[in-house]
């Protein structure tokens, strides 16, 4: 192509107005080796913590009224519910009460468990599984009894399929800070309306109080609670969870987090509550624990090993991964921290096509290239990272908005990998269209309701694996 020249008449206005729209072009973001450093510039400062007394941390009125009500999947397929929720003052019952438009009441009885965290002792904690619903279709509950009884409802997952649509919400390392408010209710009026939650780990951070405050935990959950009751979070687990203190006598790491977050990893065969997959729509999740054992022989290694195998593309043709740690970042903050696990895992992630990898843990957004480092082998000192059609893309959305504040120092140049990265809080959609097509939007918390500040269409690698690494930019 020849270059494009003005015309000599070119008046000066006109000239003008193309540098201005030039200028504002220009403005919208840097384009490095890689893709886009967004040039958005949120103040830099930390986030402060909602006082105890705001309103989301509230009490629900009454005497050993249930409080911190949350709802996960129950089962592999996705109709079955986990309700969870604690009493403070004493047992009372641990029963759910449910029923559908076309259904009678029914009752489901759950288990109760407590625990002691150095001087916390905990309040008592409710599990109950309701079994064999329908599939998409609206159910209310009651938890409590008397005077404290409380309603909620939700509604479960169309029956497993590959043209299912189905949208979900990504949220990591939310705390429970004024900016993290301010992603919830984000999230909660996105018109994109998400159905469930991937949770990218770290949840109260009440490891970085004193004496790891237990109580954190207890306004956590009553602050998610109104999302959290009515719509499936599906739970990860990260370094913030782990609250292994033995300066304080405590040395059974996650305890809080396993006794509050129950999850379904049974129905996977799974031997432990940090690795687990569940099927919802035409979706297929698979859960990774970057803070448990993960190399040959552990058993998360072998639980994975036969685990992708498993994945029937022609069901559950969407193929994510959640994790806490990112193996691809191109932050300062925890650069390379996922590097051991990359090495032992993405082979896998190649060989099977996994679509999409969701991660928290570094305080900001980035969005990946389809990108693999598989033919590094340290002897062949291959160890730049290629374009890969058949490896994932990694998102982090791990800018929830918790007390510990953004991560803003990027590495520079911005890497070939990296199509897109702002340090801003907010929180990502992943919208299933079909067996082919699902759009990703990710929505910074200055911006209104509506607004995407980067997005992108991403084709199935088993059903339409060609090149999407360009198919929307911010």
């Amino acid at each position: 192509m020849g270059v494009v020249r003005l015309a000599s008449s070119t008046s000066a206005s006109s000239m003008v107005a193309i540098v201005a729209v030039l200028g504002l072009v220009l403005n919208l973001a840097v384009v490095c080796n890689g893709g886009i450093t967004s040039t958005f510039v949120r103040t830099i400062k930390y986030s402060a913590d909602m006082p105890l007394d705001s309103d989301v941390f509230q009490v629900p009125p009454g005497h050993n009224a249930p409080q911190q009500v949350h709802i996960t999947q129950g089962d592999h397929q996705g109709n079955a519910v986990i309700v969870s929720w604690i009493t403070a003052d004493e047992p009372g019952y641990s029963g759910v009460i449910y029923w559908s438009a076309d259904s009678k009441n029914q009752t489901a009885v759950g288990v109760v468990t407590t625990y002691t965290f150095y001087n916390y002792t905990s309040g008592y904690i409710h599990h109950c599984t309701i079994g064999n619903l329908s599939f998409n279709t609206t159910y209310y509950y009651v938890i409590g009894i008397g005077n404290t009884e409380r309603q909620f409802w939700f509604t479960t997952p169309p029956e497993v399929g590959p043209d299912v649509p189905y949208t979900f919400g990504l949220i990591g390392d939310l705390g429970q800070t004024f900016d993290s408010n301010r992603t919830l209710t984000h999230y909660e009026l996105n018109p994109l309306k998400g159905q469930t939650v991937l949770y990218l780990g770290d949840l109260s951070y009440a490891n970085d109080y004193p004496y790891h405050d237990n109580v954190r935990w207890d306004t956590w959950g009553r602050f998610t609670e109104r999302s959290a009751a009515y719509q499936p979070w599906i739970w990860s687990a990260g370094n913030h969870e782990i609250d292994f203190a033995p300066e304080l006598g405590e040395t059974i790491p996650f305890k809080p987090y396993t006794h509050r977050y129950y999850v379904p990893y049974n129905a996977s065969g799974s031997t432990a509550p940090f690795w687990y997959s569940i099927k919802r729509a035409s979706a297929y999740i698979i859960v990774l624990a970057s803070y448990s054992a993960y190399g040959p022989s552990t058993p998360q290694y072998q639980w994975l090993e036969t685990e992708l195998p498993k994945v029937n593309r022609s069901e559950t043709p969407w193929l994510i991964v959640i994790m806490h740690c990112p193996w691809y970042n191109s932050y300062y903050s925890h650069y390379m921290e996922g590097e051991g696990m990359r090495v032992t895992f993405e082979p896998w992630f190649v060989k099977y096509k996994v679509d999409i990898v969701f991660n928290g843990h570094v305080h900001a957004y980035e969005r990946s290239e389809r990108v693999s480092n598989v033919a590094y082998n340290v002897v062949n000192a291959n160890c730049t990272p290629v374009k890969d059609q058949s490896a994932p893309v990694y998102v982090t959305v791990g800018d929830g908005g918790n007390l510990e504040g953004l991560s803003t120092v990027m590495t520079e140049p911005q890497p070939d990998y990296s199509l897109f990265r702002e340090a801003s809080f907010g929180h990502g959609i992943f919208d299933i269209k079909n067996r082919t097509h699902a759009y990703f939007s990710w929505h910074r918390n200055q911006d209104g309701y509506a607004v995407e500040a980067d997005s992108a269409w991403l084709f199935n690698r088993h059903y339409y694996p060609v090149d999407d690494s360009k198919s929307i930019r911010a």
